[in-house]
């Protein structure tokens, strides 16, 4: 069985475009060469890659969808074997595409993404954040390599390093009575309105919480936003649990925030670097996964111990 890299290249790109027309103008090259050589791919592999839907492009079938995911990632190494045999002796040069979960990304990658284009300055990150369902699928599709998240819900695929344990806070309003409690036990929440980071397994997670502390939480307001959250708590809407909390109690409109610890011993929520099993990193890829795994450790810039909230009277 013999295939090109450019025909990998042209199911890819005619997959993530939707229809051969459209990968031709993408790619810069005509429409019936794109055809010939899916149709010949096919014809090699035995298999129907592409479903063909009259005057309304394509879509994968089954087999084709495992096929562009291994693609993805083969195309990537192809790069990279092309790039070191180009600057053979030199540093590690590419692009790698990152997952993050929408608040680790927040908290964690500015810090991650500026120390590590000081140590390689020849590696490119691309940044793809998401929920947890959509960082489990942007690995298994090929479009992440490594992906920074949560253990919740990891098909057996997928492959996860613990980095740290991050405990649940409470976090409420600076003016609220118990802001400047050193500790509040989750049932003396129990009346109070609560504001829930409504994302995929995020809320099962919390909801996880208050089952363990016997409780049946308020909830007065849904949403994906974790800026959003903070300011309604600023202006006294309400209380949320956070993990990931940030280095300031200032929301973006100006309100403040306490983020106090919680009485009980909750279940915290593993960080992880998480890979697709059946694929060994790429070394530019590898070469984050281990920056990262140094961020993390005891000593490095966000050691579980150093990345306890602020207090209420931060600036």
């Amino acid at each position: 069985m013999r295939f090109s890299l450019r025909a990998l290249r042209y199911v890819v790109e005619t997959a993530d475009a939707g229809s051969v027309t459209e990968a031709a103008k993408r790619l810069n090259v005509s429409q019936p060469s794109i055809s010939a050589a899916l149709s010949q791919l096919e014809a090699e592999l035995g298999v129907q890659i592409f479903v063909r839907h009259l005057a309304k492009g394509v879509t994968l079938s089954p087999a084709g969808q495992r096929l562009v995911n291994d693609a993805r990632l083969l195309l990537n190494h192809a790069r990279d074997f092309a790039q070191s045999a180009q600057s053979l002796g030199s540093t590690l040069h590419g692009e790698i595409v990152v997952g993050s979960f929408s608040t680790l990304a927040t908290r964690f990658m500015p810090g991650l993404l500026s120390g590590f284009r000081e140590r390689q300055p020849g590696i490119s990150v691309k940044l793809e954040e998401g929920d947890q369902q959509e960082i489990i699928d942007g690995l298994v599709s090929g479009r992440t390599e490594l992906a920074l998240s949560y253990s919740f819900a990891v098909p057996d695929e997928i492959v996860g390093e613990k980095f740290c344990e991050l405990p649940p806070y409470i976090v409420l309003s600076a003016d609220h009575p118990l802001a400047n409690r050193s500790s509040i036990s989750l049932t003396e929440m129990r009346d109070e309105p609560f504001i829930l980071l409504d994302l995929p397994h995020s809320r099962d997670y919390f909801a996880s919480l208050f089952t363990a502390s016997g409780i049946e939480p308020r909830i007065s307001f849904r949403t994906r936003s974790f800026e959003l959250i903070r300011g309604l708590i600023g202006n006294g809407q309400g209380y949320s649990i956070h993990n990931a909390v940030p280095r300031t109690t200032i929301g973006y409109d100006g309100s403040r925030v306490a983020v106090v610890p919680i009485t009980e011993k909750l279940p915290a929520t593993h960080v992880m670097a998480l890979r697709l099993k059946r694929h060994a990193l790429r070394p530019a890829v590898q070469t984050f996964a281990d920056y990262a795994r140094d961020a993390f450790a005891v000593g490095g810039q966000f050691a579980p111990g150093s990345i306890a909230p602020a207090r209420i009277d931060a600036a």
